[in-house]
This record gives C-alpha cells, structure tokens and sequence, in this order.
C-alpha cells in the first residue's frame, strides 16, 4: 500500500489534489500539519511520496514548497495536479458575518478573499493559519482558544468539521486555480509524453551584470519553452537569490539535456527536481531545429568532423 503524506489536516485543497491523482486505488493517506512535514516524513522514508502546493494563479508561487525543494535531501516531482478553488466563510453555529471580530484562513487563501471581507466583513481582522482546513478543524474544536470565529475554507472542510457556511464562493478570482505537486525520493521518474515539464532550481557562481541573462539563454536557444520563473533568497547572505524554474519538455529529450549540461558548467549548482507529465493535455509545439532529430542530426554532423584524418 502506498503512503502519501499530505497537507492536512482533512479536508484541505491539498486532500483534494491527493484524492484527485490515486483516484480509487489502494493507498493511505497520511495528513501532516505543513509543507515541511510533509516532505520531511517522505525524506525520512515514512511515506512513499507527498502532495503538496507549489503555485497558484493568484499569488503565484507557494514559497514554503519552493524553498523546501531547494534545500535538504534531494526529491523529484513525478506528477502535477490543478484544483479549482472555492472558498467558503463559515462558523460555529449562532455565530453571523455582521459580528464577526476576526478571520482565520490559510495566508494564501486570505490573498484570495481580501476583497469580499472588506465589502462584507470590513470590521474583521485576519489571524494567519497553517492550512485553510485547521482553520475550520481548530475553530470546532478549540473555539475559546483562537483569536478568530469565522474560518476561510473549502467547504469540504466546513462541512466535515460541522461549521455552518455563511457565505459561498467568496473568492475575488473566479478562476483561480492551484497546482499541487506529487513528490517522490529520486528514486525513478517518469517517462516522456510529449507533454512534459521540468522543473529545477539554479545557483549562481555569483551575482554579476547579466548573470541571470546567461543562465536563461541556455533555454532560449535550444528553443525551450519556460512556464515559470521565481527567485528564491538562499538564505546564506542578504541578496543571495537561487531562481526556481518550470520549462516545457523531458530530461530525456535532446534540447532539455544540452540546456542541462550547460547550466551545469556555469552554475554554482543545477538541483534537478524532476520531469513529469503536465496536468494539461496540450501537446508542447517544437521548433523544427529544436526537435531530437535536428539535435541528433548536429551531433553525427561534428562526430563526423571530428573522424576526419583518423
């Protein structure tokens, strides 16, 4: 039986993803109160993977995940899932949104619902939480020891923790959307689709005029595609910054492998964090000298250069 650990407790968003990517096979869930602990338990060898947020479409970035793949015992991404994202406010029974002293959600979730609470709740602060679901768990089970009586959530949690809901569908964003990523220890990966992602993390050798120009054309002129670009503080020193990046396309493909070698001549350090199939099903468009065929084809070309006089 495989064991995922996840962000719980139940009923958040990330249970959502989880559920979403085993479907009905055999597996035990297992909910940690955050990122770190969660891919903790996985390094540990306590669980066989974990599923946790990575970026979503309002805030961008989840930068607790970053910045514990970025770090610590090497892990890979095998899968991504996006979840649609609808918040509810809800409470303990009696309790109404025009009384309401304080809300209590997810930091990122309360990016997301900043607008409503100053139309409807105006005279509530916010009280930060770990996950939008323990601010639902811990205000049914531990009301007199918050500093808040209206939780932001999905209504799975609302409903699974028995808080009546208030308010339905209060997100600023209609269409917002989170990814989650399903991580392994590298251990294997999965094979080429033709719609494929990798992700890695990269450290300068130091920071320097067009530093961050040469590592991003190793992508651009083998035709690589980025879908995501962040950087992240490497917490060594003030301005010290790693850059996190998404980018179309397999390890295994010719383009992704020559862009993979180079940035590991000129960087301090290259982490490889995975290829895996896309959530989406679009295949990747291209360019015809950025196929296998025309990197295959360039190769034989200098190999046969190379035979001349031997």
């Amino acid at each position: 039986m495989t064991r995922y650990a996840y962000l719980g407790p139940e009923g958040t968003f990330t249970q959502q993803a989880l559920l979403s990517w085993v479907a009905d096979s055999n597996h035990e869930q297992v909910p940690l109160g955050s990122v770190d602990a969660a891919l903790d338990a996985l390094r540990a060898g306590d669980v066989d993977a974990a599923v946790v947020p990575i970026e979503n479409s309002v805030e961008g970035g989840v930068s607790a995940t970053l910045d514990a793949l970025a770090s610590g015992d090497p892990l890979v991404v095998v899968g991504e899932v996006l979840v649609p994202i609808t918040f509810v406010a809800c409470a303990r029974p009696g309790t109404t949104l025009a009384r309401a002293r304080a809300i209590g959600t997810h930091s990122h979730a309360w990016a997301q619902v900043r607008g409503w609470a100053g139309k409807t709740v105006s005279q509530a602060i916010y009280v930060p939480t770990l996950s939008t679901a323990s601010a639902a768990k811990d205000l049914a089970e531990h009301p007199d020891d918050l500093g808040y009586d209206i939780a932001v959530c999905a209504q799975i949690a609302a409903e699974h923790f028995g808080l009546d809901v208030l308010a339905h569908d209060i997100g600023d964003m209609t269409n917002a959307v989170t990814r989650f990523v399903i991580v392994a220890r590298p251990e294997w990966q999965p094979a080429p689709t033709g719609r494929d992602k990798t992700t890695v993390v990269l450290f300068q050798r130091s920071d320097r005029a067009g530093g961050l120009l040469e590592l991003l054309e190793q992508f651009s002129v083998r035709g690589i595609n980025m879908t995501r670009l962040e950087s992240r503080p490497t917490k060594d020193s003030m301005g010290s910054y790693c850059f996190s990046i998404d980018l179309e396309g397999h390890v295994q493909d010719e383009r992704v492998g020559a862009a993979l070698m180079s940035l590991h001549r000129i960087c301090a350090d290259v982490r490889f964090l995975g290829s895996y199939p896309a959530a989406s099903d679009v295949e990747i468009t291209i360019d015809p000298i950025a196929t296998d065929r025309a990197f295959v084809a360039a190769r034989e070309w200098l190999d046969r250069l190379r035979r001349l006089g031997d």
